[in-house]
């Protein structure tokens, strides 16, 4: 899952309310996407917009709106690493994994690495989000 490392100006946050796709069973820290203009899990290359601040059982219904914050490129997110991430870098920006709670070592996403606490698959890894690189490659 995602969750506030640091905040540039050590503000809290808002939660903003908006409507979810009837596909999305959110959980807490789960990084989002628009599509359609409904909130849907982001993975892969998907540009991260939001993360959920709820944890739900089952899906959404369609439209109803649950609780987000801004994944704005001023907050720290924490969260592991799906695999091992031995080539990966600092600076360098990787995917959302499939589960939409942990990062990939596959480059070309909007997860600018700023830290690493190894390179073993689950170690915490934490990321600023921020646009989508155009090149894609696996590491």
């Amino acid at each position: 899952m995602f969750y506030i490392h640091t905040v540039d100006d050590g503000h809290n946050p808002p939660h903003e309310y908006h409507p979810a796709s009837g596909k999305l069973t959110p959980k807490a820290g789960m990084a989002l996407k628009l599509e359609s203009g409904k909130l849907a899990m982001a993975n892969g290359a998907d540009e991260v917009k939001y993360i959920s601040m709820c944890d739900r059982d089952s899906a959404c219904e369609d439209g109803e709106r649950i609780p987000v914050i801004r994944a704005g490129g001023d907050i720290i997110f924490e969260t592991t690493a799906y695999k091992a991430m031995s080539g990966v870098n600092v600076g360098d920006k990787v995917q959302v994994h499939t589960d939409g709670l942990q990062v990939t070592a596959t480059t070309g996403g909007c997860a600018e690495v700023v830290y690493k606490a190894g390179d073993a698959a689950g170690d915490t890894v934490r990321v600023r989000f921020g646009s989508v690189e155009a090149a894609s490659e696996a590491v």
